[in-house]
Formats: C-alpha cells, structure tokens, sequence
C-alpha cells in the first residue's frame, strides 16, 4: 500500500468520503485519489514521489502553471504583512480597478470567496434589482452548490449520476426553472411562460461542467436578446472562462456583454477567492450603499489580493501568453482527433474535453451518452504514464501556459497507444510509470 492509499484509509475515518470536494474523488474510475505534495510549473508530484504533466491546474486558476515567480513574490511580500485584518486595503482597491479594466462589461465589482457565493450574491442582487424571484438556468452547467442552483447541475453531481441534492428544500429549488444548454426555444419557452417574474438567466457562455460544449452560433447573443425583451439580468458564469479565454474572458472571446458577472479563483491565482460584477446601476443596490445584504469576513483578503494582482497583471501585461495557450490548445485537440478518431474533441482555446461518443455533444444529453466506462480505462492509462487529469468524464482539461508542446505530443502520443491497446483488449500499459 502506497503513501496515497493509506492518507485515504485515514481520511475515510474522518472527513465524508475522504475528500474535502467531491471532484477530487477518484470512486467513479476506480482508484483512490493521489495526495499531492507539491507542485512546480506544469508538474504536481504526490506523496510516494510520482511526477504527473497536469492537466488539471486546481481546476483551472494556474493559467500561469505553478509557482509562477511573480505571483510568489508577490505573496511572499503579503504575508510578511500579515495574513487577515478584517478591514478596507489598498490591494482590494487595486484589484478592483483592474478586474473592470480587464472584463469589458464589468463598471463596479465586489470580492468574495468561492464562486460558489460568488453566483449566490450575483443571483440576490438580480433579484433585488428587478423585484422578481425566478431564475433560470441550464442543465449540465454548475454555479456552485448554493440550493437553488443544484438543480440538474453539472460538475462533481453529474459525475455521481445525482440529479440533485438531498438537504434541498423544495421551495429553495422551485423558483429555479431549467433550459437546455445551446436550445434558444427552450428558453424562450420559459419567458413566455413566466413572462413578468423571471429575475435573472444565468450561463456558462462556455459550458465547462459537462465536459467542454462550445455554444453554437447565435447562442450567446439571443440570450442578450431574450433578457433585454424581458426585462431580466444576464449573469455570465465565468469562473472557469474568466480571463482565461481571453484578457476579457468569454465576453471578449464571443463579443456578447453580460449584465452581471462571476469569476473564481483565478483571480486569486489560485488561492479561495471570488468576486462578482457588472453594470453599476445594478452593483449600487449592494450594502452597504443599497440594500441588497452580502458580507464576508474575509472577503478582499490581502494575501490573495497579491497572488491574484500579480497573475492578472501578468496576464494584461504580456498577451504572448493567451498566443501560446492557443497553440498548444490547437496542437492537442488536433491531436486527440488525430489519435482516438471514433471520439469527439470539444474544445475552446486552451480548454477542452474528449467524450467516447461518437455522437456530437451539444448539451447536457448528449454528454451523458458518452461511454464512462471507457473514460475510466483511459484515465487509468495516463495516470500510470504520468499525465493527471480529473478523474470525471465532465470536466474539462486545463493548458497552463508552462506546458510545452513536448507535453502535448506526450500527451497525443499515449492516447493513441491507449486507444490501440483499447480496442485490441491489450493489457494497460505499465504502473506508476514517472515522466
């Protein structure tokens, strides 16, 4: 028994399922997870001394790879300030000023902590501004686990095969109507049925919790056209597309403006961070200038104000970096489709997915149709070959601009061996094997 595999026995006895988020679970492929110890630009290594490429990058953030000097400096002087005051800093101010310099539709923007709360407060302030109470949202894209927007989410829920929550009051899901992801007459369906009390419809602008789904053309601007004709609040969830896509995230990327906005962690460069944002009219009605209630302790915290200045001014300052996200984003999809033929790759820029389908995959039903067993064989076979990726059919693979294009033809590479191997029913390649 590895080091791994004995963290896991111990956390088993106290923490529920032995993982402190549900996507870190490694149930649905079969494995216990690897406990990570350390990482270094595009590499992670676990507690036995395995060395993995990953393709995760705490689910997205490290857009940089790890250890990015500037973000460590940077935290490195912060800390030595201190850790948490509870009060009004100079950074917060800083980074608010950039966040609206950088995401073209944001005026006013406020920090919190996850996107999770990040979603949570975007939805409260719609509501406050437009006095209704009804949201819709779209099934397979997850916004966080506050209880109205698990209802037919993606992520972590989609992976367990739970269509939604246990400890959810039916009142707390019942003014949450649900859309088909890139179906425009759904939605329209919905207005038309609610015409007068819907608050806000809020969207992944690219699906990213069901696997990768691009929206199709005209997607995008016909939710603008809806929310305009009826009156609601357009939230773009960017916690996973925020400047990632783009130095302006998806708006950029697609040219369609929300009215509000949510980023994650990437503003933190991956430290517990979130904030929320968008047209001031709208931001106004937050306490303490309006009255729409949200507060955070530790909401702006100084630490992860630097990492995050220090990432997004990277990211502003030098756009080599979103060229080469996108050339390696190229070379690997190419690749994958080149490799494993009979799949589909879908992908944007530097994110993207494989389903074992041969079907396309637009939406949440046709995501689930790709075949999980398989999924299950071909993460085993990279992890053995030292390529990490989440153990989840429905998420996403995350470039970092330290990968190489070494990397990705490694990448390429073993997934043709793995789906030769596969299709042949030959035994699985090697275990443990570091790169």
């Amino acid at each position: 028994m590895g080091k791994s595999e004995e963290l896991f026995a111990r956390a088993l006895e106290r923490i529920p399922g032995g993982v402190n988020s549900p996507v870190r679970a490694f149930g649905s492929v079969g494995l216990t997870p690897r406990f990570i110890q350390r990482a270094d630009r595009q590499r992670i290594y676990d507690v036995d001394g395995r060395s993995y490429v990953d393709y995760v990058g705490s689910w997205g953030p490290m857009i940089l790879g790890h250890n990015h000097p500037a973000v460590l400096e940077a935290v490195e002087r912060a800390v030595k300030d201190g850790l948490s005051f509870g009060a009004a800093t100079q950074q917060e101010v800083e980074m608010a000023e950039l966040i609206c310099s950088m995401a073209p539709s944001v005026e006013m923007v406020r920090m919190v902590n996850s996107g999770t709360e990040a979603v949570m407060s975007a939805i409260r302030a719609a509501r406050g501004y437009t006095g209704r109470d009804q949201v819709i949202k779209f099934a397979g894209c997850y916004h966080g686990h506050s209880d109205g927007m698990l209802v037919k989410a993606g992520s972590g829920v989609m992976t367990a095969g739970i269509p939604d929550s246990a400890g959810v009051p039916a009142a707390c899901a019942q003014d949450t109507l649900t859309a088909t992801y890139n179906d425009l007459e759904s939605v329209e369906r919905l207005f038309i049925e609610h015409p007068n009390s819907i608050a806000a419809l809020v969207v992944e602008p690219l699906a990213a919790n069901m696997g990768v789904v691009p929206p199709k053309e005209g997607f995008l601007p016909g939710l603008r056209s809806l929310c305009d004709q009826y009156g609601a609040v357009l939230i773009f969830d960017e916690v996973i597309t925020g400047f990632r896509l783009a130095p302006g995230g998806a708006q950029e990327r697609y040219g369609v403006l929300a009215d509000l906005t949510t980023f994650g962690k990437i503003i933190g460069a991956g430290m517990p961070v979130g904030a929320y944002g968008g047209r001031g009219e709208i931001m106004r009605l937050i306490s303490p200038s309006g009255p729409v209630y949200q507060a955070g302790t530790l909401s702006g915290n100084p630490v992860a104000m630097a990492a995050g200045l220090a990432q997004l001014r990277w990211l502003k300052s030098h756009p080599e970096v979103y060229t080469h996200l996108e050339q390696l984003g190229d070379r690997l999809w190419k690749g994958l489709r080149r490799a494993a033929p009979e799949n589909v790759v879908t992908e944007e820029g530097s994110l993207g997915c494989m389903f074992f389908s041969g079907d396309p995959v637009v939406d949440y039903t046709s995501a689930k149709r790709s075949d999980t067993a398989r999924f299950a064989r071909y993460f085993k076979f990279l992890l053995e070959q030292g390529i990490y990726l989440a153990p989840s059919q429905f998420e996403a693979i995350f470039l970092s601009d330290a990968h190489t294009e070494a990397d990705i033809d490694y990448f390429i590479q073993e997934v043709s061996l793995w789906e030769e191997q596969d299709q042949n029913g030959a035994p699985l390649g090697c275990l443990n094997k570091t790169v």
